[in-house]
């Protein structure tokens, strides 16, 4: 909802009044409502604000904020079952809150029952699918009550929807200046502050806030008969400090957005006036960059590594899992990569994937995906980890508060290695070096994959050479992984601010990261 005129707008302060009061609505319900064994409720309000200029010219504006509400209730005897309910709401929900909060557990509970019901029925219908209608059972955590701020140096809620506006211009008409063979180019920036509520009947009370500022550019290019068109991204969970002075950290390094936007235009220039990439039917060799490996991070170990998805309770837009066919058929404990290759997911990490704690209020922890080579397991809800009988390690996000949280990433890499990226690329006769991700595709279980790059360069004898435009690789993934013969010390974590996930989809942001690493595939392109 948008704010109102003369109308004090919903800000995070909003949520003080509703603190307790949302931690004793669920704490009521699992004591009053007939075979009501769980509840949870979440409660957000997010403020944001964001620009967009296009050549130049500034083009739309946005001084907003999202406040909603979800619960799930687990209920039924004696096969418990959950029912959702969701609710964005507007600033005219205020006075009414606590009555749309204690209607929506109404509507969860009564959906459960509904469901526990119906999974009841079905047995007796169909004896042979019995044993898949099970009770639903949530792993044990450890229950928390804690209050989580946001870090910053400029309060998002400080800068005026103006200067967000000026400076995205400012940024637009530099990328124009660069030249005439720029056909187009459009820079945006948000910077947003959110705050979430958490509260359960076994106890919790969690309150988390984040701010989150990114800055995006998209830029095309045309020389004589050669085309290019560039995108990408910075971001991070900090204030408005992101997108004017930049980031330099150890894992995290970006320019601000004025010098990076300027620059994704400078490269598309030069890829615009480049040779196009010949595709190869044999393997060569391949040294890929941190910004490239982090879509592959994302795409081959990130997904895959999703338990709902894995287990086929959640299959759209992202496929299902190579890595568990069954519960009798796993890759668990199996060499899946090279000895050289480590992975794992880790929302203490800086970035747009770190959290304190999951949308269940479970204390989020690294969760090592592959070990040396050999994978070790999946980033879980409580419910899944409940079926695999393991701990759950805070992996249950959802995009907003109204919508359903589904299993996943938050920082999700590939683990530096011992090698000296310089000397990866040295020790090449021939192969080539791709460098920025661009556009991935990838097969329904993520068994194989191709991904293409922003800039391709032919190595010889060790030396960096040709310029490549439109060109990536494409490979087996587990032949892929097994082939890494170096793992670079360089590793970096890039902001995703967009996976998508679900039906209906959620768009999430998050950390993906990775070293310098070589290995064998085989280059598409013309």
């Amino acid at each position: 909802m948008g704010r109102t005129f003369g109308i004090k707008p919903v800000t995070v302060e909003s949520l003080d009044r509703f603190k307790r009061a949302s931690h004793d609505l669920v704490r009521q319900a699992r004591k009053c409502w007939r075979d009501c064994q769980y509840a949870d409720l979440r409660l957000e309000v997010i403020e944001v604000k964001a620009a967009t200029a296009e050549n130049g010219v500034s083009k739309s504006a946005l001084d907003d904020y999202v406040f909603g509400f979800g619960v799930r209730v687990l209920a039924g005897d004696p096969l418990p079952a959950a029912g959702y309910y969701g609710y964005r709401l507007g600033h005219a929900d205020l006075t009414r809150l606590p009555r749309l909060l204690k209607d929506g557990l109404r509507h969860a509970y009564e959906r459960a029952i509904a469901s526990a019901r119906l999974k009841q029925d079905l047995r007796k219908r169909f004896p042979d699918l019995a044993d898949s209608l099970t009770p639903l059972a949530l792993a044990p955590i450890d229950v928390r009550q804690d209050t989580v701020k946001a870090e910053y140096a400029v309060d998002p809620r400080s800068v005026p929807v103006s200067e967000v506006t000026r400076y995205t211009r400012e940024c637009s008409r530099a990328v124009a200046g660069l030249g005439a063979a720029l056909r187009f180019n459009s820079v945006s920036a948000s910077t947003s502050l959110g705050r979430e509520l958490f509260a359960s009947s076994e106890g919790a009370l969690i309150d988390q806030s984040f701010a989150t500022t990114l800055g995006f550019c998209t830029v095309v290019a045309e020389q004589g008969s050669g085309e290019q068109a560039l995108y990408d991204y910075i971001g991070h969970q900090r204030g408005w400090e992101v997108v004017t002075e930049g980031t330099r950290s150890d894992l995290i390094r970006h320019l601000d957005l004025l010098t990076f936007a300027t620059g994704l235009g400078r490269d598309c220039l030069k890829l615009a006036d480049a040779p196009p990439l010949r595709a190869t039917d044999r393997e060569v060799v391949v040294v890929t960059d941190p910004h490239y490996n982090a879509l592959k991070a994302h795409e081959i170990v990130g997904h895959p590594a999703e338990l709902d998805r894995a287990l086929k309770m959640e299959t759209g837009y992202a496929g299902r899992s190579w890595l568990l066919r069954s519960l009798d058929q796993t890759q668990i404990g199996h060499p899946i990569a090279s000895p050289l290759v480590s992975a794992y997911s880790d929302p203490s990490l800086p970035g747009l994937g770190h959290y304190v704690y999951d949308h269940e209020g479970t204390p989020a922890r690294k969760v090592i995906h592959i070990d040396k080579g050999v994978f070790t397991g999946f980033m879980n809800s409580r419910q899944t980890a409940a079926i695999l009988g393991v701990d759950p390690n805070g992996s249950y996000k959802a995009t907003e508060a109204a919508m359903v949280p589904l299993i996943r990433m938050s920082n999700t890499v590939f683990g530096a290695g011992p090698h000296d990226p310089h000397q990866i690329i040295a020790e090449v006769d021939h192969g080539y070096y791709l460098v920025g991700h661009r556009t991935p595709s990838i097969a329904e279980s993520r068994e194989n994959f191709s991904i293409s790059a922003q800039k391709v360069y032919e190595i010889r004898k060790g030396q960096i050479g040709q310029l490549y435009r439109g060109g990536g690789m494409t490979a087996d993934t587990k032949d892929y992984l097994m082939k890494v013969d170096a793992v670079g010390r360089d590793l970096r974590l890039t902001p995703i601010p967009n996976c998508g996930k679900g039906q209906p989809m959620q768009t999430k942001r998050l950390g993906n990261g990775a070293p310098t690493m070589r290995s064998r595939a085989r280059l598409t392109g013309v």
